[in-house]
């Protein structure tokens, strides 16, 4: 995927990531203030509240140690980059595929998937794994371990 970007903590020299972190920290949060972007040119933008709220949360995993990736939605991903995602094996994937559980298409001998539909069938897996959660926790109410 040529429109991934990936952002790895070992990849930002330090003093680079504390520097963000000083100016996130900096940014206004007074009513009435908007927070900027300003380039290395003096060039500047409004940042709306959100993508100010995504550069912090960025920031706090950054510093936390972990990478980031931010893959567009209308990507299309290998079996590898799926698997990763919903942390599963490849061969397990490839199985869920087999199967008919995910939708695919073949790009010459290769299959790939798109962002938006492994996120709906990660999505579905989390929701059955809830529902699971909960009756087990009814059965265990029904047979008196909680009171």
């Amino acid at each position: 995927m040529s429109d991934v970007v990936e952002v790895r903590p070992d990849a930002l020299a330090s003093e680079d990531l504390e520097a963000f972190v000083r100016a996130l920290e900096a940014t206004p949060a007074r009513v009435g203030q908007t927070p900027r972007l300003v380039g290395p040119d003096g060039a500047s933008i409004e940042l709306p509240a959100s993508i100010h709220a995504l550069l912090v949360s960025v920031v706090d995993i950054l510093k936390a140690g972990d990478g980031v990736s931010i893959i567009p939605l209308h990507a299309e991903l290998t079996t590898v980059q799926a698997a990763d995602i919903l942390n599963v094996s490849r061969p397990h994937l490839i199985k869920q595929i087999e199967a008919g559980a995910l939708p695919h298409h073949m790009v010459g001998t290769h299959r790939r998937l798109r962002l938006l539909d492994v996120l709906a069938y990660r999505d579905q897996l989390d929701a059955e794994a809830n529902r699971a959660l909960d009756a087990m926790a009814v059965d265990a109410e029904d047979l008196g371990f909680y009171e």
